[in-house]
């Protein structure tokens, strides 16, 4: 059967949502290629978020026309926020393309890709199918689809097929896109997939990484879960809502089933994905005991026997309750890592920005976090240079982190987006500007994260082991319960245990244990 291979754009959603369609093709009997230069069907899983993402998956499409002409039946494919955003315009750069498909159709990629191959199989001749290599036409579907949120619902190690084949999974994204990904986000911080099988990671909610091989027979130590698709928010600067459209919350019951599934197979730790993770299910789902269906959903989690640690990303600052507030400070088993997108520290800004809460609701928050779970490690999104941002509003912004010392954060150089109200609004900065904004601000989030490091040498540290160093295989590598990444030495026994390591140093934003003082 034909091998596949597919590139990751963007988010930890984009991630899982690679997952499922990995874990279709293979059930449809496609097996997974190391390279893509082995490959028969290569597709791009893509992100909008920002446009050099947009520009580098087309252009890396472009790149992938001098591999078909080697390989005349090569299928090529555009899946995700891309393909629903720009659909059949696509074509027009890229022509070669075989498959565009949007968010709420990734459970019918395998079946699309199936078609594309019965058509070639239809040409019976060397001439009619080099014609057809030259004359492709793409099948293109970004159509919405009722209930589609509930179809991201299985996981790689868990196929059927998994017992009698040695297959691996190649969820990759070019060096070169994260390198230069990571030049334009400005980020203090290695991005991070959040992923067990990704254990060198932070914090990252958008930004892409390299996929390593994951021999499927090897359980993770963590997994991800996609609890809903959507946004209602609509942001002025965000494309979410037009890529991914309203909020849809999958059944309570089929996440919980999902869950211990996974715990039986082996998973220690859960991660729960959504645009905005905690508003989880508020137009399905009523309140009970003045509880939202995002606190209800945490309580059950945390009543499965064998799940040990859980976490979620990307809330909402306006998703966070006293229900919530109060269900993360007596929930052990809820990490000590709250991401909270404060985006701009002028309530002028936050009002342009279409954010319905203000400064001092925002530091309140805070207060209300760390008072409920004592260090509890925050994080957070800013965005530098959003139109009309005057130097007082960015000064605001500076002086808010350094108030509230975050433990990391991601720094965004406003970007427009097509499609978005932020796009077309007067008083664009410029670029000087908003890159000497950026690196100013970097150096405070990079100091207060440094100083959060320091504290942790010499003391105990909790993790979880997630397997091999990225880095250095020699090495094993885990994630403090406040999700920071520790390195230290030892034995293959430890993959998927939870212990204590001493802190002895950190090197940047990386955390060493001493392998002589990991207690079971």
């Amino acid at each position: 059967m034909p091998s596949f291979f597919i590139k990751t754009y963007g988010c930890q959603m984009n991630e899982r949502d690679s997952e499922q369609v990995a874990r279709d093709l293979i059930a449809h009997g496609y097996s997974p290629a190391q390279r893509e230069q082995e490959a028969d069907i290569i597709l791009l899983n893509t992100c909008s978020v920002r446009e050099m993402a947009e520009n580098k998956a087309i252009g890396k499409m472009g790149f992938l026309r001098k591999l078909r002409r080697q390989k005349p039946q090569l299928v090529l494919g555009y899946l995700g926020c891309m393909a629903q955003r720009l659909g059949a315009s696509l074509t027009e750069k890229t022509p070669h393309v075989d498959l565009i498909v949007g968010t709420q159709k990734f459970h019918r990629v395998a079946d699309y890709v199936d078609e594309i191959f019965k058509r070639q199989r239809e040409a019976h001749t060397q001439e009619i199918k080099e014609l057809m290599s030259s004359l492709r036409y793409p099948l293109i579907d970004i159509d919405e689809e009722i209930n589609s949120q509930n179809t991201i619902r299985d996981h790689l190690f868990l196929t059927p097929s998994r017992s009698e084949k040695e297959v691996a999974l190649t969820l990759a994204t070019p060096s070169s896109l994260q390198s230069e990904l990571l030049q334009e986000r400005e980020t203090s911080l290695r991005p991070s997939s959040l992923n067990g099988r990704r254990s060198d990671s932070s914090i990252s909610d958008h930004l892409p990484e390299e996929k390593q091989s994951t021999n499927l027979k090897e359980i993770p130590a963590t997994a991800f879960i996609s609890i809903m698709q959507g946004c209602d928010m609509h942001c002025t600067f965000c494309i979410v809502p037009r890529t991914r459209g309203g909020e849809r919350g999958r059944p309570l019951a089929d996440i919980i089933e999902e869950v211990k599934n996974l715990v039986a197979a082996g998973v220690k730790e859960v991660t729960l994905l959504g645009q905005i993770v905690n508003l989880y299910a508020r137009h399905e789902i009523p309140k009970i005991n003045g509880k939202s269906p995002f606190v209800q959903l945490l309580e059950a989690l945390d009543d499965i026997k064998g799940l040990e640690r859980i976490r979620f990303t990307s809330p909402h600052p306006m998703g966070f309750r006293h229900d919530l507030v109060q269900c993360i400070g007596s929930h052990s088993k809820i990490m000590e890592h709250v991401h909270l997108p404060l985006q701009s520290g002028s309530d002028r800004i936050l009002r342009a920005m279409h954010r319905p809460y203000t400064t001092n609701k925002y530091r309140k928050l805070v207060e209300e976090l760390r008072q409920a779970r004592p260090g509890i490690a925050i994080t957070t999104d800013i965005i530098v240079g959003f139109p009309g941002e005057k130097e007082d509003d960015y000064l605001q912004t500076r002086q808010l982190a350094e108030e509230l010392q975050f433990d990391n954060a991601f720094v965004f150089r406003y970007s427009p987006r097509g499609d978005t109200p932020a796009a077309t609004m007067r008083e664009q900065l410029s670029e000087e500007i908003k890159e000497f904004r950026n690196k100013d601000l970097l150096e405070v989030i990079n100091a207060s994260a440094l100083r959060k490091l320091e504290s942790t040498v010499g003391t105990l540290q909790e993790i979880l082991c997630e397997g091999p160093s990225r880095y250095d295989p020699t090495r094993l590598t885990g994630r403090t319960r406040t999700n920071k990444i520790v390195v230290f030495q030892g034995e293959k026994k430890l993959y998927r245990q939870i212990f204590q390591v001493r802190i002895l140093k950190h090197h940047a934003f990386t955390l060493y244990g001493d392998p002589c003082l990991i207690s079971s």
